[in-house]
């Protein structure tokens, strides 16, 4: 029993399990761009873009802003991962593409997984920098970088989809009422909030994960929602002068073409 515990926790240690989520939320993630893409009637290479961005682009903003290379240009496999999405939506598109629920399940399990993701990423790079300095990277320092993680952590679950919207000529989601980005945020809190009680780091994933997923359904079912600002548009009024000007150039121009002005 010992022995099979002990190769439990080696097969499910935190680098595996990190790489698990990432393979995962490349792929979901990438499904619900192409099923956008699709609706927009893209080719299939416009559809593998539309797909990478939306997986990738969080991420890879993520490394850039943390001074690393994108995690993508040193493991070639989330480019066929992203390809695999692409097979997926040709082969079971229609019933992706054709019911609103897939892709609100497809997309939610993405941002939430990358979230999770975004969250780990910093927690690894502050052990690193703690083992470089000679410090024990214990619970309290874990704990003390929480609003770095937690930034990062939306970056790397909502920006992807902000560079999709964009690419497709849709206004992003994560500026309209609906609740998204505060979704990750929230879960990324109450991760957080675990790990100051103890919790193992994997369960606090799994909570989290849940948690974004849960916020994200109640916000839809209830209609929950950001408050919109709301402000008058502004109604360009020319000085007198200046359109009298305008309006004698007019004439003048009319008359040199020999049309009479009305």
């Amino acid at each position: 029993m010992d022995f099979a515990v002990n190769m439990l926790e080696r097969a499910l240690g935190p680098g595996l399990f990190l790489e698990i989520l990432t393979q995962v939320g490349t792929f979901v993630g990438a499904v619900s761009g192409v099923r956008m893409a699709s609706v927009k009637h893209f080719d299939w290479f416009g559809a593998y873009v539309i797909g990478f961005i939306t997986a990738l682009g969080g991420g890879t903003l993520r490394d850039v802003l943390m001074q690393r290379p994108p995690f993508w240009m040193e493991d070639p496999s989330y480019l066929v991962t992203t390809f695999l999405a692409v097979l997926a939506v040709a082969l079971f598109g229609r019933r992706i593409i054709s019911e609103q629920i897939t892709w609100f399940i497809f997309d939610t399990i993405a941002i939430s997984i990358f979230m999770v993701i975004g969250m780990e990423k910093v927690i690894e790079a502050e052990r690193l920098k703690a083992a470089a300095a000679g410090l024990d990277f214990n619970l309290a320092l874990q704990i003390a970088c929480w609003w770095k993680a937690i930034i990062m952590g939306v970056i790397t679950a909502v920006f992807g989809g902000v560079m999709r919207d964009i690419c497709i000529n849709e206004v992003p989601l994560i500026f309209r009422k609906e609740i998204y980005a505060l979704a990750c945020a929230a879960g990324g809190a109450l991760y957080f909030a675990l790990m100051a009680f103890g919790i193992d780091g994997r369960v606090c994933s799994v909570v989290c994960i849940f948690s974004i997923f849960v916020i994200r359904a109640l916000a839809i079912k209830y209609h929950l929602g950001v408050p919109v600002l709301i402000g008058r548009r502004t109604i360009h009024i020319p000085h007198p002068h200046l359109h009298r000007k305008a309006r004698g150039d007019e004439k003048r121009a009319h008359a040199a073409t020999g049309f009479k002005d009305k």
